[in-house]
């Protein structure tokens, strides 16, 4: 959520920086192109005024500023004499250069974007251009409105692309939630079941042993739903052995799994301690044993290494399982991914949670390869 969060002000803050730079680039184009325009109408206009004053006898000259002339071939204009009488056009449609009503609205409106340039050809006689902005110089103009345009938009599509990726996660989190809380509470609900039905057909002794049995199953009851009543607050952590909390969690876990998993737990010192919640920590090692036990397909050896560093203490998990993908690798912890037929995706998420929101620590895969299995490390401050 935290990613999702720096992105979507990334991709914001990118298309404004975007948007603002191709703003100032294109009005300093824009102006560059309009004096460079302004220049070429100047020019002509010398060049009319020119032909006036060179003798008919001297071609070469006249040819050249004939040529001169022609050279606009992008910059509409309109020659007019002073009674407002139109004498020619330039880069106007042949049909509309006809129709002396549009013409003189479209002198209006050249007269709105630049003055007139004035030619005197005869004393006290004088002629006027009317011009205006070449096409490419005012698609040029809309460009950065139209670029804003596409902006926005791209911004608003993927703010919707964010939004349902966001819901599609909440979603799968609540299914998965919901399905997780159902299967913690299955199996001792459903041993308490069974020990009642003991209990009805039992003797004094034997019912005894099954009430012994059936504390256990609310205690664990309990244990679950302190983890869930955890979820959302904040817990309590205190600082704990990690060796001795490890193998009273490796101790739970290997009586209710196949003799055929063999777990091993060693570390570099008799004391590395660390600040923990021992339920919400025991629910981390469980999901991350079961994993590793579903990777192996419930026959394997599962390799737990305590070890730390000045600040940190870390917890290697190893299996000898299926190993994971490098395709697989930065998705595993993301609600809802699995590669179970029946899997839930949300253990590992949860495990994140756990260790990165609660415990300020870190989790990930520290290494895999397909066919031999994969290491987990925890990373926990001391």
């Amino acid at each position: 959520m935290r990613d999702k969060k720096h992105w979507k002000i990334l991709l914001f803050l990118g298309a404004i920086t975007i948007g603002f730079w191709s703003l100032i680039y294109t009005n300093k184009l824009v102006k560059v192109l309009q004096h460079e325009e302004a220049k070429k109408i100047k020019t002509y206009a010398d060049a009319l005024k020119l032909q006036y004053t060179i003798d008919d006898e001297n071609s070469d000259a006249l040819n050249f500023i004939s040529e001169l002339i022609k050279n606009n071939e992008t910059i509409p204009m309109i020659l007019s004499n002073d009674m407002g009488e139109i004498m020619g056009t330039v880069n106007i449609d042949t049909a509309d250069a006809s129709d002396l009503d549009y013409l003189k609205g479209r002198m209006e409106r050249m007269k709105e974007q630049h003055e007139p340039l004035e030619i005197e050809y005869v004393k006290g006689r004088k002629q006027f251009i009317f011009y205006e902005n070449s096409t490419i110089l005012s698609l040029l103009k809309f460009y950065p409105l139209v670029q804003l345009a596409i902006i926005t938009i791209f911004i608003f599509l993927s703010y919707l692309a964010f939004s349902a990726s966001r819901r599609s996660e909440q979603n799968r989190v609540w299914v998965g939630l919901a399905r997780e809380t159902a299967h913690q509470l299955g199996t001792p609900i459903s041993s308490m079941m069974a020990w009642i039905d003991y209990i009805k057909e039992a003797d004094e002794h034997s019912r005894a042993e099954a009430i012994d049995e059936l504390t256990k199953d609310v205690s664990r009851l309990e244990l679950i739903t302190e983890r869930f009543s955890k979820i959302g607050s904040t817990p309590v952590l205190k600082i704990e052995n990690l060796y001795d909390v490890m193998e009273r969690s490796v101790d739970y876990i290997e009586k209710r799994v196949s003799k055929q998993v063999r777990f091993s737990i060693k570390s570099t010192h008799a004391n590395i301690m660390a600040q923990l919640n021992i339920s919400l920590f025991d629910w981390v090692v469980e999901n991350l044993c079961k994993n590793a036990i579903d990777a192996m397909d419930g026959k394997g050896n599962i390799f737990i290494d305590i070890h730390q560093d000045s600040k940190h203490a870390f917890i290697d998990i190893k299996d000898t399982g299926k190993g994971i993908s490098k395709n697989n690798i930065k998705t595993v912890f993301t609600p809802g991914f699995t590669t179970k037929k029946r899997g839930w995706g949300l253990g590992l998420s949860l495990a994140k949670r756990i260790i990165d929101n609660y415990h300020d620590g870190q989790i990930y895969v520290r290494d895999s390869e397909l066919g031999k299995g994969t290491t987990f490390r925890i990373v926990l401050k001391k």
